[in-house]
């Protein structure tokens, strides 16, 4: 039987409000972009686009982010991680009021490549002051902040939606939506913790491990960076490839083709609001190698037995599945011992914005050359390869006193 996690005090009042700070910046940040995507169909007509125009503008948003992201770790640590986190969100915000005026398709793609570049930054950051937060409390909280985003993003494309359905002007729209999540992050931005980043010194300041590091951190972080490319990939796969696979692989109508995604994103928005007490129950690397196990049997179920609520069923397994993923790969890359701080993190976000490039279209070569079916064969692979590495994982939360 599992050990049950060790007794910590209390948290103080200050890490409370920390912790609220943290996740309401979690929310903005969930909620600014997802105002602006109900919208693209109306920035496609104002601007005349083609498809392919308005894809590519929208593509300058990840190539931003990546270009930007490996940048997060200096910012951290010349400014702290608080108001990177904070202010990033309100640069972010004045982005994303710009969209409403761009006059051109390549105005909106500077404006979209300046939002994934803040996007990113804010990422790290965010991450940071949270895993800070969490070793003030010694057991888990970072899943909540992550399915907190996920409640965000929700809330924002309601936002958008709603808008576009009372055909509110975009920049009355995008400049309330800016405002409010400004004042959000400005109100958060007081009770986030003070000082500078970065764990406990003592295990990275012995001689020994500052010999030590650099072939052992650049070992952990690969495999790091494949765990949480294999999250990418899972929950990507709802995104580009469910309502198509229902579509055309199994003739379903449009109105049940798009439940994929939603199956998936609720599965695993419910499996981050409710990982912290699992996680702290079983540990890390027993909850991701379970999940990853989870999401091939799921997938593979759903693969095995085509139809539509199998399907919609492997999904849900597969968001629910990986939920606790990338937040634990978070976790043990921020833990690593003789990096600055925010460098572990830094690059496993960068490599898991690699893996969100780059699984669409390895699942789309796959289809062509064989079909969708097998094309997301590798949601199974990268449910397998999750419970392999999960053993590189920090277990459990300590208490920083």
């Amino acid at each position: 039987m599992p050990s049950a996690a060790p007794t910590v005090e209390q948290p103080t009042r200050q890490a409370r409000l920390a912790r609220a700070a943290v996740a309401a910046v979690f929310l903005t940040n969930g909620a600014l972009y997802a105002n602006v995507v109900p919208r693209f169909p109306q920035l496609k007509a104002d601007l005349d686009l083609s498809n392919v125009a308005l894809g590519a503008a929208i593509a300058a948003m990840p190539f931003g982010a990546l270009l930007a992201g490996l940048f997060a770790a200096a910012a951290i640590q010349r400014f702290r991680s608080s108001r990177v986190a904070a202010l990033g969100i309100v640069l972010l915000a004045v982005a994303t009021f710009l969209v409403a005026f761009v006059p051109n398709v390549f105005a909106l793609a500077a404006v979209m490549f300046l939002a994934g570049a803040l996007d990113s930054v804010i990422d790290v950051a965010q991450n940071a002051h949270g895993l800070r937060v969490q070793r003030l409390y010694g057991r888990s909280i970072v899943n909540s902040f992550h399915g907190l985003w996920s409640v965000g993003a929700v809330l924002g494309g309601l936002m958008g939606s709603a808008a576009a359905g009372l055909d509110l002007p975009l920049g009355v729209h995008l400049g309330i939506s800016a405002v409010l999540f400004s004042a959000v992050a400005l109100v958060a931005y007081r009770f986030l913790l003070p000082g500078p980043d970065g764990a406990s010194p003592s295990p990275a300041s012995s001689p020994a491990a500052k010999r030590a590091w650099p072939a052992t951190a650049v070992r952990m972080l690969a495999v790091l960076g494949v765990l949480a490319a294999c999250g990418a990939l899972v929950e990507d796969a709802g995104a580009s490839w469910g309502a198509i696979y229902l579509r055309d692989e199994l003739a379903t109508g449009a109105a049940a083709a798009g439940l994929a995604f939603v199956a998936l994103q609720v599965a695993m928005t419910a499996g981050r609001l409710a990982g912290d007490r699992v996680v702290d129950r079983f540990g890390q690397r027993t909850v991701v190698r379970a999940g990853g196990l989870l999401a091939a049997a799921g997938m593979g179920l759903a693969l095995a037995v085509p139809s539509l609520w199998t399907t919609l069923a492997g999904f849900a397994l597969a968001g629910l599945g990986v939920a606790t993923l990338v937040p634990a790969a978070m976790h043990t890359a921020d833990e690593l011992p003789g990096l600055p701080a925010g460098v572990g993190l830094t690059v496993v976000s960068w490599l898991l914005r690699v893996g969100f490039l780059a699984s669409p279209p390895l699942v789309g070569f796959v289809a062509d050359q064989t079909s969708l079916r097998l094309g997301l064969l590798t949601v199974v692979a990268a449910g397998l390869v999750t419970a392999v590495c999960a053993r590189v994982l920090v277990d459990r939360t300590e208490a920083a006193h």
